[in-house]
């Protein structure tokens, strides 16, 4: 049986586990938390999803790993009699959009053109240590493949109902959506930040740990007249919070050129480096995975 729960004012903290089930009995539970009437936070089963309800449907924002989007439809169900109509990739990793192929082939599937390409390449993500899952897409145009898709910019709806896509560049990944929905001022930021830890890099799908705290930065100052925003994995938070986490990044990279021009292996950095006192509540990650963001960090810089 699924379950639905209601979060209300209780918000929960840490990065969410990728695991696909939970619950001692098997069940696989959406958990949702209301941020206005008609925008929930769903979590569990990968990243952080959004549902925006419109006039005319449900505007759903990732979709989880595979085996997740019938669980999202029964919570949504639960939510609104409002069918979804849209769905919008923040990024092409398999925990935010492998569930979109439960959806029906009737719903808008809307991506950043990087993360279309990417999510028909189904590369392996870079640091995890593990060969890429099978696709559960059928062939470059089949469903969950998003066929719309932006450059730059994009609208959808208008009004109350309005949606705005941006990207700012290279961060986690090569296609990296912001997703504002501006009459509710709140902003889904997807995995560009995940929370307050160091992210993950990802080469192999287009990321840039040089170019993440820029990109970070783009969207801080670029995205105005929001208060809250929902991270890829933890708990929602504020534009000031995406400040500090970009200045975050940009520490450790400041760090990590600075270990790379003294000659220190990227090993040897990771071993070393600790989480600067200004920035407390910070988490540094895996050594393993970070050594090999540093020594792509060390490729990338002159």
């Amino acid at each position: 049986m699924r379950r639905v729960m209601m979060l209300g004012a209780l918000i929960f903290v840490g990065v969410w586990s990728m695991a696909a089930v939970s619950g001692q009995q098997g069940e696989m539970n959406v958990e949702v938390e209301r941020l206005e009437d008609n925008l929930f936070v769903l979590r569990g089963g990968g990243g952080n999803s959004a549902a925006f309800v419109t006039t005319d449907g449900v505007v759903l924002v990732d979709t989880k790993l595979a085996g997740w989007g019938q669980p999202l439809i029964d919570a949504i169900g639960e939510l609104t009699s409002n069918p979804v109509t849209t769905i919008i990739n923040t990024h092409a990793h398999f925990d935010h959009v492998d569930g979109s192929v439960e959806f029906p082939a009737s719903v808008e599937f809307v991506a950043h053109e990087n993360t279309q390409r990417l999510m028909r390449e189904n590369n392996p993500v870079r640091g995890l240590g593990r060969p890429a899952r099978p696709s559960p897409f059928q062939g470059d145009n089949g469903v969950g493949i998003p066929e719309r898709v932006f450059s730059d910019t994009l609208t959808l709806g208008n009004g109350a109902d309005r949606v705005e896509l941006h990207y700012f560049g290279r961060a986690h990944t090569g296609g990296d959506a912001w997703v504002v929905f501006p009459a509710l001022r709140v902003m889904h930021a997807g995995d560009a930040f995940p929370g307050k830890m160091v992210p993950i890099m990802d080469a192999n799908n287009g990321g840039s740990g040089v170019d993440y705290p820029d990109t970070l930065r783009k969207a801080s100052q670029g995205v105005t007249g929001i208060d809250r925003i929902i991270t890829g994995h933890s708990t929602v938070m504020t534009p000031a919070d995406l400040s500090e986490f970009a200045d975050f990044v940009g520490a450790f990279r400041d760090d990590v050129r600075r270990a790379k021009r003294g000659g220190i292996s990227a090993a040897a950095f990771v071993s070393s480096w600790e989480v600067p006192s200004r920035f407390a509540g910070y988490n540094k990650g895996p050594a393993e995975r970070m050594t090999v963001y540093v020594q792509d960090m060390y490729d990338a810089l002159p």
